[in-house]
């Protein structure tokens, strides 16, 4: 188990090791690279009764304009600020923007973890 927050090294200098390693509940997952294709959904059990759904794909988002919520079409990623690498790869995170039907727009939502895209249009 990593030393959160706390120095490695004791007042003494001496090291400061780990009393134990990672329990199974304390390792999380790697994260959903939601990509832009044919939309596609995993769920996935989290810790209690929770469970959550994870988007692997994503062809449509949900673009809040002036009039309401409207469905797009995505075509493109055009930036990620996450990663440059993610805007080649067409990943969508979180803060990309999207080439869509209705235009630019910016994700607001966290694909990988709600399962579903939301943005807001950019003028």
């Amino acid at each position: 188990m990593k030393n959160q927050g706390k120095s490695t090294r004791r007042r003494t200098g001496g090291r400061r090791r780990p009393k134990r390693d990672r329990r199974k509940h304390e390792l999380g997952s790697g994260p959903t690279e939601t990509q832009l294709g044919e939309a596609k959904l995993k769920t996935v059990d989290v810790r209690g009764t929770g469970r959550k759904v994870r988007a692997i794909n994503a062809d449509t988002a949900s673009v809040a304009t002036d009039d309401g919520v409207v469905a797009a079409e995505i075509e493109n990623v055009v930036e990620n600020p996450s990663d440059p690498n993610y805007a080649r790869r067409n990943i969508i995170t979180r803060g990309a923007v999207l080439e869509t039907s209705e235009g630019r727009v910016r994700v607001t939502s966290r694909p990988g973890q709600d399962g579903q895209v939301n943005a807001v249009l950019l003028e």
